[in-house]
């Protein structure tokens, strides 16, 4: 999995601090050790000796007590001395035996060479050390052992104190981390919720480039400088298809009247001009409908075309839309059913009278040139937002694949539609007016399969808010007024 760039950060972060703790905590230990025990190593070696130096003088003086001797010796409650005299040793303590030393450290001292030596012993393994000095002159060898345990519990308490420091500075590294990353990434955040809203229509957004961050101010203008391009180039695309749509109106209304004038004499003409004259008349009717789409989404990228917003009746207001939207089609085209749910009945919505029977006639003709035809219309609340009510139209075509229900609401897509459902003869505009007149009516359009495996387009409007109950006669305010 792909980590995000905060969680790189933070890792970073944590990775260091892990590291950074941990090396100087393992310095400071092996240093403190290497310390303590060398000054510890000094202490005893130099104990070790000036009890050899009492020794000498005790047995060159012809002393022959040698528990005496051991026993009048400078040595502290955690130290224990052995002497080996003519081959006999002699010890202070029972809990120490001529065994127990190290044997390479008593062959040494065995052969004159003083020596010092660190080592466990017990079941526990507890620390030592041994310091052996060899007394030639009276043929006799001095060891002296001296516990390290203090030092070690010392030893074991630091180690822990810096394992407990290292986990607390990691943890600590990898917040910082993660604070330090939020903030970083918060001017990144800014710029994608730009796009977003560019994306989203809004060409007027940009970042402020006087907040800006000083290593950003690059990046804030060329992205400024982007949109700006970007907002001249869609208003001259825009403006261009107003200016052409707009250009071929008149032409476009003198093909029409001659057209007309053709086809009222069509029945003197013989049979292979009335078929060229049928197909003139379809193109032309076709072309004046791209016209009329083309100067109507030239007016929602303008941000021209005024929505007046009405409260009506869903009922009411779905029934008249289709009945409008049918009257473009052909005369013996048969009416598909409006089933209305009983709870919607007397529900009121606000919207764009003119604008919603242009998504009903829209998604009529899209249902009757690729699908077949519509099959049925439902008006019903929507199962999981009781607020919002569901107007479908559905077809008996072979439905929408999943990969294409996104893109058939975009400008000229037709995708596989043209080349294998119905006639074929939409302009690709249809759909896209269908949603940017839903979107102005602060609704939603999207399509799904149907039951029968045709293709269902679901328009979802909001509910006003206190409709559906008090009426007595199931017209809310305003239900009433005339088409």
């Amino acid at each position: 999995m792909k980590l995000g760039i905060a969680a790189r950060i933070t890792a970073i972060f944590g990775l260091g601090a892990l590291i950074l703790s941990f090396s100087m905590g393992g310095l400071s230990y092996f240093t403190t050790r290497h310390f303590l025990l060398a000054e510890r190593e000094s202490a005893a070696q130099h104990q070790a000796f000036a009890n050899a130096t009492l020794i000498r003088s005790s047995l060159e003086s012809g002393n022959t007590h040698y528990d005496q001797l051991l026993a009048s010796l400078d040595a502290g409650s955690d130290s224990h001395s052995a002497m080996f005299h003519l081959g006999t040793a002699y010890l202070s303590s029972l809990s120490l035996s001529a065994s127990s030393l190290p044997a390479t450290l008593r062959n040494e001292v065995l052969h004159g060479t003083a020596a010092t030596q660190t080592y466990s012993t017990g079941a526990q393994g507890q620390p030592q050390i041994v310091v052996g000095v060899p007394i030639p002159s009276v043929h006799a060898d001095y060891f002296e052992v001296f516990s390290l345990s203090d030092l070690d519990h010392t030893l074991r308490v630091l180690g822990v104190t810096l394992i407990v420091v290292g986990v607390f500075t990691t943890v600590l590294g990898t917040a910082l981390g993660r604070i330090a990353s939020s903030r970083s990434l918060r001017p990144l955040a800014g710029v994608s919720r730009a796009a977003v809203a560019i994306a989203g229509g809004q060409l007027d957004t940009r970042l402020d480039s006087d907040a800006a961050d000083p290593d950003l101010e690059d990046l804030t203008a060329s992205f400024n400088a982007m949109v700006d391009q970007l907002q001249v180039r869609i208003e001259r695309e825009a403006q261009f298809n107003s200016d052409v749509s707009h250009e071929l109106r008149s032409p476009l209304t003198t093909l029409s009247a001659s057209l007309e004038v053709l086809e009222a004499d069509a029945a003197n003409l013989p049979p292979r001009a009335q078929s060229a004259l049928q197909l003139l008349g379809d193109d032309l009717r076709r072309f004046q409908r791209m016209v009329r789409d083309l100067l109507e989404m030239s007016r929602a990228d303008a941000g021209g075309g005024d929505v007046f917003i009405e409260e009506v009746d869903v009922a009411e207001l779905v029934q008249r839309s289709v009945e409008a939207g049918l009257r473009d089609q052909a005369e013996d085209s048969t009416p598909p059913p409006v089933v209305t749910e009983p709870e919607v009945q007397s529900l009121h919505v606000a919207v764009d009278k003119r604008r919603f029977e242009r998504v009903m006639a829209n998604l009529l003709e899209n249902a009757a040139n690729y699908g077949g035809g519509a099959t049925r219309i439902t008006v019903g609340l929507d199962s999981e937002q009781p607020t919002v009510i569901r107007i479908a139209v559905e077809d008996a075509g072979p439905g929408i694949k999943e990969t294409e229900r996104d893109r058939v609401f975009e400008r000229f897509y037709r995708g596989s539609a043209s080349g294998r459902r119905g006639t074929g003869t939409g302009t690709g505009l249809g759909l896209a007016l269908v949603a940017e007149h839903v979107r102005r009516m602060d609704g939603r359009a999207w399509v799904e399969s149907s039951e029968d495996g045709g293709a269902r387009f679901v328009v979802a409007l909001p509910v006003l808010a206190g409709t559906g109950e008090g009426d007595e006669d199931g017209n809310g305010d305003g239900a009433g007024e005339p088409w």
